[in-house]
């Protein structure tokens, strides 16, 4: 079997690489990175790859990748992009590709709840991929519900497997998130107690460990970034700014805290007590609803004073700890890869929906050259997509 492979941010490549793990040895694989205004920097897509099996992994335009999948002819494409870049990958830029390949995709992270955005604009692929019992039937009834896409996937999270235990040590980290919370004074309420934590407690080395750093892109764009902020409020306590690859970060930790992130989860994995902060609200719009219930959800005055919890194993059983053979995604796929399909049908097809694949396309066909110059080059990238939309 032969599969092609494409991300466009960090955490989709991290996913899209491991997923390719997944895969038997003697499928024959290739992983690029769709330039989209989200490219990961070389270290990002180094950090991402590291400890999979990919090696190169280069940076293509969609005419780029065109040309690739015809070269390659793959059994499957796995889109691991966001909403839209998928959206406009396999409804055009993919499009009557002959042998028509299986089209899979899935989100690369906690998807409780499930939406209809997010099965929409991936209705036009063959497999969608989720990591939780939970998550499955919650998407399975949006497939009921709105048809179109393919069949629902469950995969091990990439960094849930086979994760050993670690003897713990004096660092507390804490694993940002781009989206939440948002506003500025709950950023720095979150700092303000870890340089209490920090202070109290001079025997603990207290980290902020960054998706990103502030010159950086991401998959989401992060308003208000920490170590910024940590330095316009002069606080002075001895906290640690860092980024780096998570499982580094918790192979000496005696604690973790988040507002919502599935560097949560990885904790849980290498049994490290945590914290899901809940003062902000225990909501979809946090990105935390998965974890009620869990036995982990605390506030800030617990962080500040180091009080981190251990989770409900009820709900680690039903929440991406399922057993390692209870992922299908892989026998899904070789199914449908050598038996009779009916290709999908994206929810998104028609006239109404033109004008927005004409936006979405633009961004994997931004000029190069717009891209590589900072601050001043994004904002002619915004005047460009301006001119032509």
């Amino acid at each position: 079997m032969k599969v092609l492979a494409l991300a466009d941010s960090d955490s989709y490549l991290k996913w899209a690489a491991s997923l390719l793990d997944d895969l038997p040895p003697d499928c024959v694989t290739e992983l690029a990175v769709v330039r989209t205004p989200i490219t990961p920097s070389a270290e990002q897509i180094a950090a991402a790859v590291a400890g999979t099996r990919a090696s190169a992994v280069p940076v293509l335009s969609a005419r780029a990748l065109r040309r690739a999948a015809e070269r390659l002819r793959p059994d499957a494409i796995l889109v691991a992009c966001t909403g839209p870049v998928v959206d406009v990958l396999v409804a055009e830029v993919f499009d009557g590709l002959r042998p028509r390949p299986v089209f899979v995709t899935g989100l690369p992270g906690i998807s409780v709840p499930a939406t209809e955005k997010a099965w929409l604009y991936r209705s036009g692929c063959d497999l969608f991929v989720v990591h939780s019992g939970r998550e499955v039937a919650e998407f399975g009834e949006l497939a009921a519900t709105l048809g179109g896409g393919g069949a629902v996937g469950l995969a091990r999270l990439p960094f849930l497997r086979d994760v050993p235990a670690v003897e713990g040590g004096n660092r507390v980290v804490f694993a940002t998130q781009a989206k939440v919370p948002r506003r500025r004074e709950d950023r720095e309420s979150i700092l303000r107690a870890l340089d209490r934590l920090a202070v109290t407690r001079p025997d603990l080395d207290v980290v902020v460990k960054l998706r990103a750093l502030e010159d950086e892109r991401q998959t989401h764009n992060e308003r208000h970034h920490y170590e910024r902020l940590w330095r316009e409020l002069g606080l002075t306590g001895p906290v640690r700014f860092a980024a780096g690859p998570m499982h580094e970060h918790l192979a000496s930790s005696a604690g973790f805290v988040t507002v919502s992130s599935t560097a949560a989860l990885e904790a849980i994995a290498q049994d490290v007590p945590l914290l899901v902060l809940s003062d902000f609200g225990v909501n979809a719009e946090m990105i935390n609803l998965v974890f009620e219930g869990s036995g982990v959800l605390g506030t800030l005055d617990e962080l500040a004073r180091g009080a981190f919890m251990t989770p409900s194993p009820e709900w680690c059983a039903q929440n991406y700890f399922h057993p390692q053979g209870g992922s299908d995604w892989v026998g899904l796929l070789t199914a449908l890869v050598i038996g009779p399909r009916t290709p999908a049908r994206s929810l998104l097809d028609g006239a109404e929906h033109v004008a927005a694949r004409r936006r979405a396309r633009l961004r994997v066909e931004i000029p190069p050259k717009m891209l590589r110059a900072g601050y001043r080059a994004k904002r002619r990238v915004r005047r460009y997509i301006r001119a032509l939309t």
